[in-house]
């Protein structure tokens, strides 16, 4: 079964990188968050011109673009103690932070409820709007921020809760107010919330059944195009009046999204969400209609992690 969610949670990351998603991950230390996150960058789309220019201006402020970087997804991975401005930017003359250092390329958030509550809810912006505006004194300054947010933590503050031979040692309590760290309104921007298990001692001595990161590339950028010609955007962009043209369901999957609404509580974003990774699940199959296998497959993704 851990090998199952190992796999799941392979799949999920390449359903993320082909619409854009925003991923949370969670599981017990050792069961390969840092590792998959560390790989995602291979299996995203190339970058266009216009992205790769306006990364390099980005990174230009800060003093940070090297040529040899140039049509390469940035991958910024600050530590949970770096402070706000280190993160969304600041100074007396504005520079930008890691926030939009990551602009077109992977924000990668390790440890995610030991960042300060602070600066998490200043996520909450950027990830719906792509930009991020700092407010001094004497100026203000906006920042391009369309970054593909993925975020690694623990199922608990020890890190061994539902782990096959550790005992987790946290009470209800502990455990309550350690994923409560995260707030429900950033929890809800998250398109894909995942578990990733630990494995026993008998499937880690088996042999690694996991795909060459080239394939996998191959069937994201292919249903990326599919997005860009219909819509000229990924799915994760697209918008309320969007969503109804292009995410139609016929009558069993609106059944079925009703039945999750009333089971999981979502949210309207929560519903919108939902269609958009069913969207992007149906283009990686090449389907040109969201069907019931592919919605259900979304909604799996919003079970919380």
């Amino acid at each position: 079964a851990d090998v199952k969610g190992q796999a799941a949670a392979r799949r999920a990351l390449e359903v993320a990188a082909a619409g854009s998603h925003s991923v949370l991950m969670a599981g017990p230390p050792g069961t390969g968050k840092s590792m998959l996150a560390a790989r995602f960058p291979g299996i995203l789309p190339a970058m266009d011109d216009t992205e790769s220019l306006e990364a390099a201006a980005v990174q230009s402020l800060n003093g940070g673009f090297r040529l040899e970087h140039w049509q390469r997804r940035p991958f910024r991975a600050p530590h949970h103690t770096a402070s706000a401005v280190a993160l969304v930017g600041g100074g007396g003359n504005p520079r930008p932070g890691e926030i939009s250092l990551a602009h077109h390329g992977v924000l990668f958030l390790d440890e995610l409820p030991e960042f300060s509550r602070q600066v998490l809810e200043v996520l909450r912006e950027p990830l719906e709007s792509g930009r991020i505006t700092i407010s001094r004194a004497a100026r203000q300054a906006d920042f391009p921020a369309r970054f593909q947010l993925v975020a690694a933590m623990n199922p608990c503050p020890c890190g061994y809760l539902g782990h096959p031979t550790q005992a987790c040692r946290d009470t209800p309590d502990q455990i309550a107010r350690y994923r409560g760290r995260i707030s429900g309104p950033l929890l809800d921007r998250i398109d894909i919330q995942i578990s990733v298990p630990a494995l026993s001692e008998n499937e880690l001595m088996q042999a690694g059944n996991g795909e060459p990161s080239a394939p996998i590339r191959a069937r994201v950028e292919a249903a990326r195009a599919r997005q860009l010609a219909r819509q000229g955007k990924p799915n994760s962009a697209l918008g309320s009046a969007e969503i109804d043209r292009h995410c139609v369901l016929d009558s069993a999957g609106e059944a079925l999204l009703k039945q999750a609404i009333a089971r999981l509580n979502l949210s309207a974003r929560a519903y919108h969400r939902v269609l958009k990774l069913a969207r992007t699940v149906a283009d990686l199959a090449a389907s040109p209609a969201i069907g019931t296998t592919h919605l259900a497959e979304a909604i799996q993704y919003r079970r919380p992690a």
